[in-house]
């Protein structure tokens, strides 16, 4: 899932967190820098246990929402966490804390799928008796029609692209807006209001993890406004909007009375309400979690440098703090389509060029932001193997002499010219692409800045093919994590060619590599673990191998708890606090 990150200004990261050390340069793969003793205890237990209900959980946010909060298209990992307070799934990632979070549980269903047909076919029951916000019921014709509008990337551009890569759908079907007539059955069956069958062009060991997708979440077709759906989701669980959705000031949930805590064993559903205020300056949100005005980072990617320093020299506030290792990447995309970086020799002049050192500290150093990375998976993937091809972790300033040998390989002795892409609202990509352009320039590369809006990110600037092209934009900023925990959770979306849209929408614009297609479509089908793990990590070393791909971090990062909040945990799902599990002292 894409991964959202902001900060403040790196000059006071530089003043801050690397006078304490917090930015050591540890290279070792989960990261192991040396730091301040945080509690570190909600990222395997529950701290401040409470089945206490009522009182309003605060969440505060940097900039705008990322993409959306229609459970059809939305793909950010803050967005996903949300989602589930108003979007029941056919099934879910269990909310526990650390490893126990990993587990799939039913949600709406009332078992995991049961597979048929070699794994071609998965059936699911769900409950009787689930409402709509509304009181009207909820069937399994609602959750196909949710499936199917969400393979609609013309409207919903930003979501996954599992379902249309995956279900058997009848050739040039376009979503039930454009081809509202065509019989889905071949795909997706609903025999009665309890039963939803899937059927797939090839067998999937895994489709558990597809329907524990958001886009599994029931949609009343009645309802559906199409791309306006957005502005207020229709819920299926215990809490609903109030009013619409804002993308620019932000929302607020309030309990569903139809929900029934009879069916969802999940959710304990704790506040009143939980209001998200949008906007805020990226320092504002960490100094009212500190004060107690506000509970929740809703970004959930650590303090930003300013608060760093205070947080760990400060034992009140250590003993509030998480320190997780993630399975997600910060890495910049190198498109092998604008000219001269679709000439190999051109791209390894990039990561040959590149401090690795610089880019960490653009992230916070090792402590906070994370080990320098040499492959694509990250260390907590299974599949994932430690190599380094261009030699990142024992040169931390860069290899110009290796860089300027590459660009004579590629006909561009001088160096050429190019532009990088980066989110207007995340500082930390800026200064990200800042190291770039100084790193780059040493070696004769003139990297122009383009700032450009987050809300459009990956549907019209860095995720849309002609526009990179059209622009010349040889370089854009990146962040992924694992939709789930293993090769095809991580990989899929961000190495397979076939997802990439001309009209926009992917997290892949850069790798276009057949033979790595064809490795995923071995590994869907590979039944024992050990070959298909190796699989992932054949995959790894042929993207590193093209260098169209610059990973610059195995993530970490410096969460900080709320003093009113209870309940707080860390789930390895989302790499988060879990946001369903969490009240408020009242």
């Amino acid at each position: 899932m894409r991964f959202r990150r902001t900060s403040s200004v790196v000059a006071i990261l530089a003043a801050g967190a690397l006078a304490l050390g917090a930015c050591s340069s540890d290279n070792s793969p989960g990261g192991g820098a040396s730091g301040p003793k945080l509690d570190d205890k909600a990222l395997d237990s529950v701290v401040n246990p409470s089945d206490a209900k009522g009182g309003t959980l605060k969440f505060g946010m940097a900039g705008e929402w990322g993409d959306t909060v229609d459970p059809g298209e939305t793909y950010y990992g803050y967005s996903w966490n949300m989602a589930r307070n108003y979007a029941r799934t056919l099934v879910m990632f269990k909310p526990a804390p650390g490893k126990g979070g990993l587990e799939l549980v039913p949600d709406m269903a009332t078992g995991l799928g049961v597979a048929s047909d070699a794994g071609k076919t998965w059936t699911y029951k769900i409950q009787s008796g689930l409402k709509f916000e509304d009181g009207s019921p909820i069937t399994t014709a609602d959750i196909k029609y949710a499936v199917l509008r969400s393979t609609d990337k013309k409207t919903f551009p930003n979501g996954p692209g599992y379902f249309e890569s995956l279900l058997d759908l009848p050739k040039d079907y376009d979503g039930p807006f454009r081809t509202p007539d065509v019989n889905t059955d071949s795909a997706v069956e609903t025999p009665d209001d309890t039963t939803i069958v899937f059927h797939l062009k090839q067998p999937f060991a895994g489709f558990d993890y597809i329907a524990q997708l958001p886009q599994t979440a029931p949609v009343p077709k009645a309802k559906d406004t199409g791309s306006k759906y957005r502005n207020h989701v229709i819920s299926s669980g215990p809490y609903m909007f109030k009013g619409n959705f804002n993308p620019t000031t932000g929302f607020t949930l309030v309990r569903n009375p139809n929900w029934d805590a009879a069916t969802d064993p999940n959710r304990a559903a704790l506040p009143d309400e939980m209001t998200v205020k949008l906007n805020m300056q990226p320092d504002d949100v960490d100094n009212q979690i500190i004060a107690g005005t506000l509970d929740v980072d809703m970004i959930g990617s650590g303090v930003q440098p300013a608060a760093l320093p205070k947080v760990l020299q400060d034992k009140a506030l250590q003993g509030r703090a998480d320190n997780p290792t993630t399975a997600r990447l910060w890495y910049t995309s190198i498109a092998s389509t604008v000219p001269p970086l679709d000439n190999i020799d051109c791209r390894k002049a990039v990561q040959y060029a590149m401090s690795p050192l610089s880019y960490q500290s653009a992230f916070g150093g090792a402590f906070a932001g994370g080990a320098t990375a040499s492959t694509l998976l990250p260390p907590l993937i299974p599949g994932y193997e430690d190599f380094d091809l261009y030699g990142v972790k024992d040169n931390p300033q860069g290899q110009e002499g290796k860089a300027k040998e590459a660009l004579a390989a590629c006909g561009q002795p001088d160096g050429f010219e190019t532009t990088m892409g980066y989110r207007d609202d995340r500082p930390k990509e800026k200064a990200e692409a800042e190291g770039f352009q100084n790193a780059l320039a040493k070696v004769g590369i003139k990297l122009t800045l383009k700032a450009l809006p987050s809300g459009t990110y990956f549907s019209e600037t860095c995720g849309n093919p002609k526009y990179v092209v059209n622009n010349k934009v040889g370089l854009c900023a990146n962040g992924w994590q694992a939709d789930w925990n293993d090769g095809y959770g991580f990989l899929s979306n961000i190495v397979d060619s076939r997802l990439i849209r001309p009209e926009g929408g992917s997290s892949n614009v850069s790798v276009r590599i057949p033979e790595v297609d064809k490795l995923i479509d071995q590994a869907t089908v590979e039944l024992d673990e050990t070959k298909r793990n190796a699989i992932w990590g054949q995959i790894d070393k042929l993207v590193m191998e093209q260098a169209v791909v610059y990973p610059g971090l195995y993530a970490k990062a410096v969460l900080l708890r709320s003093v009113n909040a209870t309940n707080i945990y860390v789930n390895d799902a989302y790499s988060q606090y879990d946001y369903t599990a969490m009240g408020v002292k009242q």
